[in-house]
């Protein structure tokens, strides 16, 4: 499957999400593709993403309005909003955007949703390359419960395939490496869109450029993994994940349930990472402009438990504002190298909420251990259930403190909801 020869590790980049919610603008997104450029793309960092309702010229928030009129050429196709992203006008479309991304070596992704617009429906505008119109295709009974913008498309129609196949053209011409499709993995109403997902991945592979494909939200049904595998390079694994702790404790669950499941090319996603300033234009969390809720210590458990399970790493943050801190989590160069090499990633055991996972790459054993409690506590894991048969050396990857030569166990007393990464040589 080509797809898989995409994606060989982990994308890593900014979505826009986080802290814009629906209404990022084109000297937003320049800016912190600078900042990545400048300060994160020598770690990995690569992936500059537009989230969703770029076509929308009156979107506030994120929270959406109905109805509302969006920027669409003349075969039903979504084109950016040149109030928000001025350099898209006399039908340029992200075109001049992605080229400054390409230009300071990173890639460049946008956020869709499934199906056809509405008011491409509502007026029965042209399919490119077909001579049926939109309502034609639609499957207005196909309905996203909370975004109307779109209906469904019909797989059974004249045009389907070729509606699909002009919105990937048209994607690759502005230079899109990365698509993430929202309303498809799973829905509320319907569970999983796999029709739309194989029409979408037809048309990825007809549209001649390399685009790696993400699917949201979640949770994807584990049943359909394998379909999953055989379409996408990432797939949601959640809702909407924000700075809550009870959100963070439920990814245990999750990890554990994907984690066979984790490979080359085929990325179980845990979302996107709520670090920093987030929340600027984006009401959703529960919260608005904020910093991250999550104390230090559920920092470094989101960010151990992303990198061990090898989830794609999305920053949902405000680059540009970040501090040291928030910058630390970012340009570690050991954790990220774990995250990017690691095979065999093992959940060893879950015991009153103390959690270990384990992983290996060409040298070295990785051993993440977790305290998921309300207090202080003990957790240890022996050399045994590691699967190791000699004495090691361990380094704590977080603080570079060296525990010295391990005969038997590791043992470490961790805050609440804490976590410690060892690398054991």
């Amino acid at each position: 499957m080509k797809h898989l020869e995409l994606a060989k590790t982990p994308p890593m980049g900014w979505n826009s999400w986080d802290c814009y919610g629906a209404t990022v603008t084109e000297d937003e997104v320049k800016g912190n593709a600078q900042y990545m450029a400048d300060h994160l793309k020598e770690y990995g960092w690569d992936y500059v993403v537009v989230d969703i309702q770029w076509s929308e010229p009156g979107a506030v928030s994120s929270a959406y309005r109905p109805f509302v009129p969006l920027e669409m050429d003349e075969y039903s196709r979504l084109i950016p909003a040149t109030n928000r992203f001025p350099s898209a006008k006399d039908g340029r479309g992200f075109k001049s955007l992605g080229d400054y991304i390409h230009d300071l070596g990173l890639k460049f992704g946008i956020h869709i949703m499934r199906g056809i617009p509405r008011q491409a429906v509502h007026a029965n505008t042209a399919i490119k390359g077909t001579t049926v119109g939109a309502r034609d295709i639609a499957h207005p009974n196909s309905i996203c419960p909370w975004n109307t913008d779109m209906y469904g498309v019909d797989p059974t129609k004249e045009g389907a395939q070729e509606y699909y196949n002009s919105l990937f053209e048209l994607y690759a011409q502005w230079g899109v490496d990365f698509i993430k499709v929202d309303d498809i993995a799973a829905s509320r109403l319907y569970g999983i869109h796999l029709a739309e997902i194989e029409m979408i991945r037809k048309a990825i592979d007809h549209c001649g450029r390399d685009i790696v494909l993400s699917l949201s939200p979640g949770p994807a049904p584990l049943e359909y993994a394998e379909e999953l595998k055989a379409n996408a390079n990432m797939w949601r694994m959640t809702d909407d994940f924000w700075d809550l702790w009870e959100l963070l404790y439920g990814m245990f669950e999750r990890c554990e349930k994907w984690s066979e499941h984790v490979g080359p090319g085929n990325w179980p996603d845990c979302d996107m990472l709520p670090l920093g300033h987030i929340g600027i234009r984006s009401v959703d969390g529960g919260a608005s402009d904020r910093w991250t809720r999550f104390t230090k210590d559920e920092q470094i458990t989101m960010m151990t438990l992303w990198s061990i399970f090898k989830s794609p790493l999305m920053f949902g943050g405000e680059l540009r504002d970040n501090d040291d801190w928030t910058l630390s989590l970012l340009t570690n160069k050991e954790v990220l190298s774990m995250h990017r090499n690691i095979h065999h990633i093992k959940h060893v055991y879950r015991e009153n909420d103390k959690i270990v996972w384990t992983a290996n790459d060409e040298d070295y054993t990785y051993v993440a251990l977790f305290n998921a409690t309300e207090e202080s506590a003990s957790v240890s894991v022996t050399l045994d259930q590691l699967g190791l048969t000699t004495s090691v050396q361990a380094v704590e990857l977080w603080t570079g403190e060296v525990l010295g030569v391990i005969e038997d166990q590791i043992e470490q007393t961790i805050p609440a909801h804490g976590a410690k990464l060892f690398k054991l040589s």
